[in-house]
């Protein structure tokens, strides 16, 4: 939880910065939500592990997405890039290199909380 809060003071922060640019339409810097099925680029070279055994990668940055595949503890995981759930969680898009599933992950579940490059909106 402490990696969330970490994220969302700079972008409450960024938010409050940005209000009068959201007003004249201009794009917001905070990451968006991908729904169910959403895929960004793979922007992030970093690579991780899970702290879960058996952790789910979702279509989406939410736990209401299916699950595309499991990562285990032993798994290396090619991160992409990160974004904010609906839940309130920050999530990770990666492929996992042992299974080649691809999909989201939350970042409390791996071990060094995850990507740190913002996936597009």
């Amino acid at each position: 939880m402490m990696r969330l809060t970490a994220r969302l003071v700079p972008l409450a922060v960024a938010a409050a910065l940005l209000s009068p640019l959201a007003l004249t339409g201009t794009a917001s810097a905070a990451p968006a939500h991908y729904p169910c099925g959403g895929t960004p680029p793979d922007l992030d070279p970093a690579q991780g592990t899970n702290k879960a055994n058996g952790a789910n990668m979702r279509t989406g940055s939410s736990t209401s997405c299916p699950s595309r595949g499991l990562a285990y503890l032993s798994n290396t995981i090619n991160y992409h890039c990160y974004t904010l759930g609906q839940d309130g969680y920050s999530w990770t898009y990666a492929r996992n290199l042992s299974t080649g599933y691809a999909g989201w992950i939350r970042d409390d579940l791996l071990r060094d909380g995850g990507s740190r490059i913002h996936c597009p909106s």
